[in-house]
């Protein structure tokens, strides 16, 4: 396995730019997320990595070895894609031994090798079926068979799990990661569901409208959002946002909203202008003490918990509370919030403003 290097990465396709200018590292035997909305770039990101798309400018290492202007088969890459692409007239064992006989490996060393890999799958039962009678999770698997058989460098997936149904790509999700860890393998995986994204990677890379919005583990990326647009695509429900305009001094622990001090990481630098003051749903409390109020406009109960919803003078809120906490509609409560987990953004740029949470992680401008 190797690692993954990514500098400077564009893709133009015409007057149109896919991708702006990239660049990341994914660490040997990492498990590795390209995150991000429909047409964000993603996917033309793994197509590059891959030798299936050429790269404008840039670089891509492999192991140490430039390959951005190679074509795949030179690349040692597995690629795994959403819709399988298995060959129907083959059973399933043909389809995981096709690599290795086109490689012209000994009949043998074949057998043996898809006998190792179908027993890491669970799927030694099904080897002599056709591919066409599978469930879709087992066509997955025998998708997954034919990338692990070659022992690639690395596996490059694109939303191999987006065309099964909820229940089974949850614990297809869970099959793939164990397998990953088993074998240490460095794999990079595209996705838009951020759920699967937190689930399963090691570190992330947050793509929106072909730049890289944040680049991080999945904590930091969910504590420290660099971005609005981070915050609001990571999390359900997403952060909350109160809209306010002020004057905030170095050094400062709390921003003034509707004449109510709330409290903020310390800035690292002055800041004046609109600002957005974000903050997660499970950091937001109903007390009666607080100075700074809201009307319940909405709950839902979701069993151990419930979002209730808020109309405030900045904005709507979200509070994720007990299940069998008091929450009326059209009541008007006081609203608590935990300041040392709260993130300011500047309103113009979208950026997070630097403090004591984010300082050597995000910076503002």
């Amino acid at each position: 396995m190797a690692e993954i290097v990514i500098r400077n990465l564009r893709k133009e396709f015409g007057e149109f730019t896919a991708v702006q200018s990239s660049s990341f590292k994914v660490e040997d035997g990492e498990f590795f997320m390209l995150l991000g909305p429909s047409g964000c770039g993603k996917t033309t990101t793994l197509r590059m990595i891959a030798g299936l798309e050429l790269p404008t400018s840039g670089e891509i290492y492999i192991g140490g070895e430039e390959v951005g202007q190679r074509p795949a088969s030179e690349r040692d890459i597995a690629f795994v894609f959403q819709m399988f692409a298995l060959y129907p007239h083959m059973n399933v064992r043909r389809n995981i031994s096709y690599p290795l006989v086109s490689q012209g490996m000994p009949r043998a060393q074949v057998r043996e090798k898809v006998a190792e890999v179908a027993k890491i799958l669970g799927i030694e039962e099904i080897l002599d079926r056709p591919v066409g009678g599978l469930s879709g999770g087992d066509r997955q698997r025998v998708a997954l068979g034919r990338a692990i058989v070659r022992e690639p460098k690395c596996f490059l997936m694109d939303e191999p799990l987006g065309a099964l149904d909820a229940e089974f790509r949850e614990h297809m999700s869970e099959e793939l990661r164990k397998l990953h860890d088993r074998m240490g393998a460095t794999t990079v995986y595209v996705t838009h569901d951020q759920l699967e994204a937190m689930q399963m990677g090691d570190k992330i890379v947050v793509m929106n409208h072909g730049v890289i919005e944040q680049f991080g583990t999945p904590q930091d990326i969910y504590d420290k959002p660099a971005s609005l647009f981070v915050a609001d695509f990571i999390g359900s429900p997403s952060m909350n946002f109160l809209r306010f305009h002020g004057s905030l001094e170095a050094g400062a622990t709390e921003a003034v909203l509707s004449h109510q001090p709330l409290g903020i990481p310390a800035l690292r630098e002055p800041f004046d202008g609109d600002m957005v003051y974000g903050v997660r749903p499970e950091h937001v409390r109903l007390s009666d003490s607080a100075g700074y109020r809201g009307e319940i406009v909405a709950a839902e109960y979701l069993g151990t918990t419930q979002i209730v919803t808020l109309a405030t003078p900045n904005g709507e809120v979200k509070a994720r509370i007990a299940s069998d906490q008091p929450a009326r509609v059209g009541e008007t409560v006081g609203l608590a919030f935990n300041g040392a987990t709260a993130t300011l953004f500047d309103n113009q740029t979208g950026r997070a403003i630097r403090s004591d949470l984010n300082e050597g992680v995000l910076s503002h401008g």
